[in-house]
């Protein structure tokens, strides 16, 4: 199902304020990684916000993902005080780690290894 436009709005502002909540609890920099958001998704209800969280050199993603959980009532406690005028209730929240970017250089080492293992190409001149 598509999402609908209202859908995009609140999770764009959500988004927003799920990156400063972040700042300034200082989860952004855990674990001499960087933690930051890479999408919110809501549901058409509006009563639930998916999360994923992007990991960069992070060294144990599971014990951070946990440790922003157990940070989660605090994080919607500071959601809702922002976003009160804008929302009738506020989202529960739900935290998934977003492996999108591991993947892509899980991709760019397969190429990398292709592209020398793959023999010279002659040049037809």
């Amino acid at each position: 199902m598509e999402e609908g436009k209202r859908q995009r709005q609140v999770a764009g502002a959500l988004q927003e304020q799920f990156n400063e909540i972040f700042r300034r609890l200082q989860l952004s920099m855990m674990d001499g990684g960087m933690v930051s958001i890479a999408h919110v998704k809501v549901t058409p209800d509006l009563l639930e916000a998916r999360v994923y969280l992007s990991f960069f050199q992070v060294a144990d993603t599971a014990a951070a993902l946990k440790k922003i959980e157990s940070k989660a009532w605090e994080i919607k406690r500071e959601l809702a005080s922002n976003m009160k005028h804008q929302l009738r209730r506020i989202p529960v929240i739900h935290f998934y780690h977003d492996d999108t970017l591991d993947y892509v250089f899980k991709m760019e080492e397969v190429f990398k290894k292709i592209k020398d293992d793959a023999p010279p190409e002659e040049g037809n001149d």
